[in-house]
């Protein structure tokens, strides 16, 4: 168990370690009992954070001219859906044949990819770079203790991989068969934003790479049903994007997305009223306020108001304001002002619009080109 600690929130969590990092301390194990004889049971590992791990070495097996084992993955106190498998790596010798001296690929539970826009080419098994260099520098240093100088082929597998893969974003970025073996540092952190916000970005570079130059952005599943069965766009056409609007702006500007459609539950989008790029509620949480504000601007009645600010709910207040008849005015100032700030934030340097909705009311209001480029995503 690594006990490396950081601190999130006021909360002290425990760091965890990568697939990539189980993969890499699996291959070096295979590789020392392979070219040295003896077992392994304990590794020493250097992550590209410089963070040394020691992982127990599990699931030995052997048979002439390869070792196998295995690392489990622990992620800390950040679990995901791969916390708890077994990492494999095989080690065996390779003739040589023209290919690198150490050819690390994957086996049974490593996704394949098939759509271009990721980090490695489409056909390659989904064992990102990073990953890749810990594996052979880990093999290398068996090689270079053993002074071997022949060819060996590292294949990781995840025995569990393939049902543990259909949980997780891979089949939407188009990587079927398995999960992906990642880490840029080797180490998990707890809820760390860098890696959300990574993962959007590699989310639009698989869209951007398939042909579209407008997106459709959706915060959560709300929003993913909403457009799904109310705005008739297909899920495989949305990226979510959690509560960093600002940040995924900033990637598609980035990428030269031509425009934005966001697509979003009142109670996230009407803090984009007040320029609010970061929805969390640990951030802001000012969503009565913001409509109470609009609703003043659209002449409703003090007492309305009094009612309005202390609704439980953006929902409730989305009521409140039916009821008393204010609704289509408040809106039409709340997308007012979600449509400036979506355009201060890009400068101007791209489309952005937006339609906000209610579970109970449906569409609440949109931005003045959302139609236009609803319709243009429908068609493309």
């Amino acid at each position: 168990m690594l006990e490396k600690y950081v601190m999130k929130q006021n909360k002290k969590l425990r760091c965890g370690y990568t697939t990539g990092s189980c993969a890499a301390a699996a291959a070096k194990a295979a590789a020392f009992m392979l070219l040295g004889g003896s077992e392994v049971r304990r590794v020493d590992l250097m992550t590209p954070k410089r963070i040394l791990l020691q992982l127990d070495i599990k699931d030995i097996s052997r048979g002439e001219g390869w070792v196998s084992c295995a690392v489990e993955k622990d992620g800390g106190d950040d679990p995901d859906a791969t916390n708890g498998l077994l990492i494999y790596a095989r080690v065996e010798y390779r003739e040589k044949d023209g290919k690198e001296p150490l050819f690390v690929d994957g086996g049974e539970g490593v996704g394949r990819v098939t759509l271009k826009g990721l980090e490695q080419p489409v056909g390659a098994a989904a064992i990102n770079q990073v990953p890749r260099q810990m594996i052979r520098e880990a093999v290398s240093e068996a090689c270079e203790a053993y002074e071997y100088r022949g060819n060996l082929n590292i294949t990781v597998s995840v025995p569990d991989g393939r049902r543990i893969g259909e949980k997780t974003f891979n089949p939407r970025l188009g990587i079927q068969g398995g999960i992906s073996i990642l880490g840029t540092t080797g180490i998990v952190e707890p809820m760390s934003e860098a890696a959300l916000i990574k993962s959007i970005e590699v989310e639009m570079k698989v869209l951007i790479s398939s042909g579209l130059e407008y997106l459709v952005v959706i915060p959560g599943n709300y929003g993913t049903v909403f457009s799904r069965d109310e705005l008739r766009i297909s899920p495989s056409r949305s990226m979510k994007c959690s509560n960093y609007i600002g940040d995924t702006i900033d990637i598609a500007m980035g990428l030269g997305v031509k425009g934005i459609l966001f697509i979003g539950h009142i109670g996230k989008f009407i803090k984009l009223s007040g320029g609010i790029m970061n929805t969390h509620s640990r951030n802001s949480d000012c969503r009565l306020e913001l409509l109470t504000s609009a609703a003043l601007k659209a002449g409703a009645p003090v007492e309305m108001l009094r009612e309005l600010l202390e609704a439980p709910t953006t929902d409730d207040g989305v009521r409140i304001l039916k009821e008393c008849g204010y609704l289509k005015g408040t809106m039409e100032l709340v997308m007012d002002r979600i449509g400036f700030y979506l355009d201060h934030r890009c400068l101007g340097g791209m489309e952005t619009e937006a339609v906000t909705f209610s579970n109970v009311y449906g569409i609440l209001g949109q931005t003045s080109g959302a139609a236009t480029m609803l319709e243009r995503i429908r068609k493309s």
